[in-house]
């Protein structure tokens, strides 16, 4: 399996709000229309994960504020359920940590999700408070995650 990295492009913004309906069906999954309003903002960066011609990962991050140190936050991280466990996550993960090149990185995770919670905490992410009933349709809670710049500045 070769899994290839890239752009997310506006094409694939049906088989994200495919993948989102999947993967989060809860939690008020991203329809399309969203993917491609975050795909048009000029801050927001977003990666693909590729097996051959089929979308099976998708990730985005935003550069907060308008100079510099920036502030970044993960706005979504996806992986095709068959896929999972396999790295994909890690290595969407780990391409959004270098857009932010060792800035200050924050991020909304379910408190229930521990696998998630695990990978972000594997690459210095910790809590930093939590969000009661973050996800509206559910009515679950968050954690507020950050990761600390590479300077300590917070």
């Amino acid at each position: 399996m070769t899994v290839e990295y890239g752009v997310l492009a506006l094409g694939d913004a049906d088989r994200c709000g495919e993948l989102e309906g999947e993967l989060f069906p809860g939690d008020d999954p991203w329809p399309a229309a969203a993917f491609i309003r975050e795909l048009e903002s000029a801050h927001n960066h977003y990666v693909a994960a590729r097996l051959g011609d089929e979308l099976v990962g998708y990730a985005g991050v935003s550069r907060l504020g308008r100079k510099p140190p920036y502030e970044f936050e993960v706005h979504t991280i996806g992986v095709d359920k068959r896929y999972q466990g396999q790295g994909i996550g890690r290595a969407l993960l780990d391409r959004l940590l270098g857009i932010a090149d060792g800035g200050t990185v924050f991020l909304e995770v379910r408190t229930d999700n521990a696998a998630a919670i695990g990978l972000y905490e594997s690459v210095g992410f910790t809590v930093v408070g939590t969000r009661k009933r973050y996800y509206r349709v559910s009515g679950a809670d968050a954690y507020t995650m950050r990761r600390q710049s590479k300077d300590g500045e917070q």
